[in-house]
């Protein structure tokens, strides 16, 4: 017995003071989803990335919204939402201590306006994706000119965009011009 206090004597504490003292974090370590609404372009890249299904996006087109919400509940800080976002909303904390009193306060969610088809006035996306997108598509733009159309162009709907698409196609086609023209 002499020999064994002896022994616990030598080696010292093997326990960390949890939670009275902080816990030793690793490098590399995930914890708990930080999300950022004002970086965040509501795109749902994060949504569709989660193999846990904690990320979710609902539209409301009527209200003219979208929601982006997180569960931390279901959530097991694999940091694929993080990978995949194209605009560093989304990032790892160090934090792991998610204990609430209520089921609900796991939940925390960010409310994106959408945007409204040029031509057709039709919900179809969040604001700030279609500003987002217009603003990269812009930048390889030759001239100011040109520049302002591809932003025009990404504020209209897919199917609008198709429809022009097919006349644009429709007019700059000698042989089609010929055949509608008869």
């Amino acid at each position: 017995m002499l020999k064994f206090l002896k022994e616990v004597l030598r080696v010292g504490e093997a326990t960390q003071k949890y939670p009275f003292a902080p816990a030793e974090i690793c490098e590399g370590f995930r914890g708990r989803p930080e999300h950022d609404p004002i970086r965040c372009i509501a795109c749902a890249a994060c949504t569709s990335a989660c193999p846990a299904n904690a990320l979710s996006m609902k539209t409301d087109a009527d209200a003219g919204t979208r929601t982006w919400a997180i569960n931390y509940g279901q959530c097991v800080f694999c940091g694929r939402c993080e990978e995949s976002c194209p605009t560093g909303a989304i990032s790892l904390t160090k934090d792991f201590e998610l204990a609430v009193a209520r089921k609900d306060d796991l939940i925390k969610r960010a409310v994106f306006k959408l945007a409204y088809c040029r031509s057709c006035g039709a919900p179809f996306a969040a604001a700030k994706e279609v500003e987002y997108v217009g603003r990269i598509l812009a930048s390889y733009a030759t001239s100011p000119e040109e520049a302002e159309r591809i932003r025009a162009n990404a504020e209209v709907c897919p199917e609008c965009k198709r429809k022009l698409d097919v006349e644009q196609i429709a007019r700059s086609n000698p042989v089609q011009q010929m055949e509608t023209a008869r």
